[in-house]
């Protein structure tokens, strides 16, 4: 200890090259944030204090209608039946514009803020006062696949990290036995582009996110087929630590090989971590009914929202809960209602509403709320004109790219308000228009991240999850 002490900065580094004993110790201050740093000592992405320390997100997946949630348009009631009047051809998914219809659900104002919220969602709307609602929001693709992959990566094709990938890369770890990462998927099947919402594209493999499901398995093969004895699993852990010393050894400094045996060391963690943070049993029963877990439709749902902050309790730093999995023969089984917005929507909020609720809740009673932010995004809205011929007013509501609206919640956040607006019909965001990379910039911000900063080298480019786009989004923060 007293030959470290007398080390300065350029010695330690150099002793902490060798041997395998330094590969650990190096990847332990990775994890702590002490290696993210210049050579001034100063972590150069880092921008201001951070407000926020993990954030969950739900996801509503197929293109939630704000006309029907968030963004009361009285206008629209009027004009129901009349035919949208623009010289634009709209860029949608099925290309037939029909005549305007009204909202399919009653309009409140809530809160001590005001805000307009609909009986869509009433366990929500009665934490209106908490909520930050965007109502402004724009995104470059009417697609599902593309536009959930800018919702997740700020870019239109797979391949690029997500968010939670870039806050992994950025912050590391807090926790040494559960992933940085994790998502939860509806039960009925996965978002449209599967794992590629949270794939960490070219950044190192450990930022890839980490499904967890329902059963006794929650991480796929996290457990061997066949259980061994204590003492059989500690010899083929010994083997295999001898098998990787010799490897890393013989190729010098892999980091894919480093990435490999950190995420087997992980693994080992991860079986005793995982049925220990799975196990709502401990949860009081008073939470269970809160959240809704043991009725339905809540049920799922109300899992994986506590699931989610029974994670970020322990140190995880980022967790996604998708809301909406279609599957062969059920493309409906989420928020895409292009034959009938009451009857799809009123089936999806019934299964959400209520947990996304008790999270926020429970976030708030335990303090949590101060330095977590929750996000509820969609990857669209629907169209204020029906689906339909342009003679007929139809159910069903079409894609639309053009304004929709999101909420947040929690750390560094202005709550009780609505920022930015759509045209009277809520067709397009006519007053601060936000695009995902401006979301994803004021994300980091809260986070302490300078999104022009958080960089990674890859073909020639030094890559960011904004591209060359994105402004904080002042108005959002408290």
């Amino acid at each position: 200890m007293n030959h470290l002490r007398s080390m300065d900065r350029r010695e330690f580094l150099n002793w902490g090259t060798h041997g395998l004993a330094a590969t650990a110790l190096t990847s332990l201050l990775l994890n702590d944030g002490v290696l993210a740093t210049d050579s001034a000592g100063a972590t150069p992405f880092l921008s201001v204090a951070p407000k926020a320390k993990r954030a969950i997100h739900i996801c509503l997946v197929g293109g939630m209608s704000h006309l029907d949630s968030f963004d009361y348009k009285p206008e629209l009631a009027a004009m129901h039946g009349k035919s949208l009047v623009s010289d634009e051809k709209p860029d949608i998914f099925f290309g037939k514009v029909g005549l305007l219809r009204k909202h399919d659900w009653e309009f409140k104002q809530r809160g001590e803020s005001g805000l307009w919220i609909s009986e869509m969602f009433p366990h929500i709307a009665k934490l209106a006062d908490e909520l930050t609602v965007v109502r402004s929001m724009v995104t470059g693709s009417a697609n599902h696949t593309p536009a959930l992959f800018f919702e997740n990566s700020g870019f239109e094709f797979n391949g690029y990290p997500s968010l939670g990938s870039w806050l992994s890369h950025g912050l590391g770890n807090e926790s040494d036995s559960l992933p940085t990462y994790v998502v939860l998927a509806d039960a009925r099947g996965g978002p449209n582009g599967g794992a590629s919402n949270w794939s960490n594209g070219f950044l190192p493999s450990q930022h890839q996110g980490v499904e967890f499901r329902g059963g006794d398995q929650p991480v796929r093969d996290l457990f061997p087929a066949h259980r061994l004895g204590a003492e059989a699993e500690r010899g083929v852990r010994d083997f295999l630590d001898v098998v990787n010393r010799r490897h890393a050894a013989r190729l010098g400094n892999d980091p894919l090989l480093a990435a490999r045996i950190r995420s087997y060391d992980l693994a080992a963690k991860m079986q005793v971590s995982v049925p220990e943070v799975s196990d709502l049993s401990q949860e009081p029963a008073k939470t269970l009914e809160m959240y809704g877990l043991n009725v339905e439709p809540t049920a799922d749902c109300a899992r994986r929202c506590l699931l989610g902050r029974r994670l970020l309790e322990r140190g995880v730093r980022f967790v996604q809960v998708y809301s909406g999995g279609p599957v062969a023969g059920n493309p409906r089984a989420s928020w895409d209602a292009h034959e009938n917005v009451k009857e799809n929507h009123a089936i999806e909020a019934a299964r959400i509403d209520q947990p996304v609720a008790a999270l926020l809740n429970d976030l708030k009673r335990s303090g949590m709320l101060d330095d977590t932010l929750v996000l509820f995004t969609t990857e669209f809205g629907r169209t204020p004109f029906a689906q339909s011929e342009a003679n007929t007013v139809g159910l069903g509501r079409d894609h639309n790219r053009y304004g929709f609206s999101v909420w947040m919640a929690g750390a560094g956040l202005k709550p009780g308000i609505a920022y930015g607006a759509t045209d009277d019909v809520g067709w397009k965001a006519v007053e601060a228009p936000v695009s995902w990379h401006d979301f994803h910039a004021t994300v980091l911000h809260l986070f302490g991240i300078d999104h022009e900063k958080l960089t990674y080298y890859h073909n020639g480019i030094q890559r960011r999850l904004t591209n060359v786009h994105g402004n904080v989004v002042e108005g959002l923060l408290a």
